[in-house]
């Protein structure tokens, strides 16, 4: 499992330019997802070869000091709960503030790593304003300047050296399949059923399930592990912010898990929140189902309701739209059973290869049909295809000019291998390499 670093601090300190930074120091962004609550990001990247998920937090303030008091105890309270290490971040152009002393004082309570970074230290000068944060009560700080990159190196060398070395989680090698969504969307109810008893305890109250527990299942010849995240850890002293809590969960559930489950309230809407979950799966190359729960309870519907839901859900899903939508309902057990299924196919597509021999049999004449459109009067060339070792399916494609390739024409590519070999609910990704 991966350690967690939240960034914390209040706004505009240059919190989420700095996460763009570090995720952005990976070849290729496995994950960033914005605006899951209130400008919040998720993201994972990598220092030294030690790679850890990491959280911009997005403070803000409204009206009063009182409201902004209340606000970042539950804001930056959440974050510490989760996060393995803490990177404070504060602007050297500001000072100390208020506000700067109010998240101090909160980290000071926990007994996690804090690294206190002052942004926007691009000078000589500002080197010497920086002194004035030894005020809040932290014995090191970290001068940098996020838009640059200058000081960030000296910071994560740091920062990986605290982070817990963790071990691989292992279910007996078992098929992971994990139940996200939004609170009360009825995960811990859908694995009830499936199971036939109350595994998890179910109330009409959002973020009744504390912990992540994984179950075993075992049906249509086919055993996995279903693991319901819907909640939040009961802590006494964490103040329940569900959306933000489930989604932090749903982040360490997701980077564990071979297919997502991704349930959601059908009355409710397919909303931003389910959406950038969505987007967290597929940037994690995981599988995904899409469940629409509670469609018993949609009123108004007709014979064509259900193609109208699923046409509106792909247009929400786009380019990725080669994903199982079932509707189902829970309370009633209607078609739960055929969304298990559907996950194993799913898990069995993802986990597919096809032979090198076959895979160009198939694409090369698709290639030569529709080669790759000429760029500065230079035509690109593709003359052999294979996948590639991975847990997902990826494809490289070896041609004489691979910078040459376009978005456009990546798709096209993906699009056929979709239609000719059967990878619905599972992102595809297609590289093109120097031959």
């Amino acid at each position: 499992m991966m350690s967690i670093v939240a960034v914390v601090g209040r706004p505009n300190v240059g919190k989420s330019t700095f996460f763009n930074r570090l995720i952005q120091r990976r070849e290729a962004i496995v994950d960033a997802v914005s605006g899951v609550t209130r400008d919040r990001h998720y993201g994972k990247s990598d220092w030294n070869g030690k790679e850890f998920s990491l959280i911009d937090t997005g403070g803000y303030v409204k009206g009063s000091d009182d409201i902004f008091e209340a606000e970042i105890d539950k804001q930056v309270e959440l974050a510490i709960d989760e996060a393995d290490a803490i990177i404070f971040m504060v602007d050297v152009e500001s000072g100390v503030t208020g506000m700067d002393q109010e998240v101090a004082k909160l980290l000071r309570r926990s007994k996690k790593p804090i690294f206190l970074a002052i942004n926007k230290v691009d000078g000589a000068s500002r080197m010497n304003a920086a002194m004035e944060f030894y005020s809040l009560g932290f014995d090191q700080q970290y001068n940098l300047s996020s838009i640059n990159g200058s000081g960030t190196g000296e910071l994560l060398d740091d920062l990986v050296k605290a982070l817990p070395d963790r071990e691989e989680e292992d279910n007996s090698e078992l098929p992971r399949f994990a139940v996200v969504g939004r609170p009360n969307a009825g995960k811990s109810s859908f694995i009830n059923a499936l199971i036939g008893k109350d595994r998890y305890i179910v109330t009409d109250i959002a973020g009744t399930t504390r912990d992540s527990i994984d179950t075993k299942y075992d049906r249509f010849g086919f055993e996995f592990n279903l693991v319901d995240t819907a909640g939040i850890r009961k802590k006494s002293k964490v103040k329940e912010d569900l959306e933000f809590y489930s989604v932090m969960r749903s982040v360490r559930a997701i980077e564990h898990c071979d297919v997502i489950i991704l349930v959601f309230d059908a009355t409710r809407g397919f909303d931003g929140q389910v959406e950038n979950i969505f987007w967290l799966a597929q940037r994690n190359n995981k599988g995904i189902v899409i469940i629409a729960n509670k469609w018993d309870l949609v009123e108004d519907k007709d014979t064509s309701s259900v193609k109208d839901y699923e046409k509106y859900i792909r247009q929400q899903c786009e380019p990725f739209v080669d994903v199982p939508i079932v509707f189902v309902s829970v309370l009633t057990k209607q078609r739960i059973y055929k969304a298990i299924e559907t996950a194993v196919e799913v898990y069995q597509n993802r986990s597919k290869k096809v032979k090198t021999s076959e895979l160009n049999d198939v694409m090369l004449p698709i290639i030569q049909a529709y080669p790759p459109p000429a760029y500065k009067a230079k035509y690109v060339k593709i003359k052999f295809c294979t996948q590639l070792p991975t847990p997902y399916p990826s494809f490289a494609f070896f041609c004489n000019l691979p910078q040459y390739v376009k978005d456009p024409y990546k798709r096209f590519i993906e699009n056929k291998l979709r239609e000719n070999f059967d990878f619905t609910g599972v992102p595809i990704t297609v590289y093109f390499r120097k031959k």
